[in-house]
């Protein structure tokens, strides 16, 4: 990673820094909206070296919030020559991930859109090859059901907090149920970060497997 890449995700752990103390001593009106709630840097990092070992081209994230997870998404596009598409309810939110594409000079290869992720998948174009989802928990099957036709063979799809927080776990274990209900679907969930759900679209290299 260059030198602007660098300085962005420092700005990015200054800020969770600065939460983590504010949770130690809240103060103040806050609300759940107001933090980062980052995926942070052992999930960011997998997320890039699963990009550019893959050599995904057309990303999908499901849940810019301020756009920590979509910068790691970003740097590892343009190693590929890829694009990532993130969507958000919140502009505000993909105002500030924009802002922060800018510094890292990876705002070419983000595009934005801002509404119900629920009503925009379906405009997606198919030939997906990576989709990070992570959103409001009680879509995620909603969405499941809405990308899996949109999937390149091959396809992975990469599904956060499947261990904690602990208040979601119950539409963390439907979301494991439907991808893994799923024929053409492969699935293991990792320990990693808040838990992560990785499936996997068969493709013609599984053919005889």
């Amino acid at each position: 990673m260059d030198a602007a890449v660098h300085a962005v995700f420092g700005l990015y752990d200054k800020r969770m820094q600065e939460e983590a103390a504010y949770w130690r001593n809240p103060t103040g009106g806050k609300t759940q909206d107001d933090f980062l709630l980052a995926v942070g840097p052992a999930t960011g990092a997998f997320l890039n070296n699963l990009v550019k070992d893959s050599g995904a081209r057309r990303i999908l994230e499901i849940g810019t919030s301020y756009g920590y997870s979509t910068t790691w998404l970003a740097e590892a596009a343009k190693a590929t020559g890829g694009a990532v598409t993130s969507l958000d309810v919140a502009a505000n939110k993909q105002a500030y991930a924009r802002e922060m594409l800018e510094k890292a000079g990876l705002a070419d290869v983000v595009e934005f859109r801002c509404g119900d992720a629920l009503e925009l998948i379906p405009t997606l174009e198919d030939g997906l090859d990576l989709v990070l989802l992570d959103c409001w928990k009680d879509v995620y099957v909603g969405c499941l059901e809405r990308f899996h036709p949109k999937l390149a063979p091959g396809a992975v799809v990469v599904a956060d907090n499947m261990i904690r927080p602990a208040n979601a776990r119950a539409d963390a274990l439907a979301y494991r149920r439907a991808v893994r209900g799923k024929p053409d679907m492969t699935s293991v969930l990792l320990s990693l970060g808040s838990g992560l759900e990785v499936s996997r679209k068969r493709g013609p290299l599984d053919e005889g497997l």
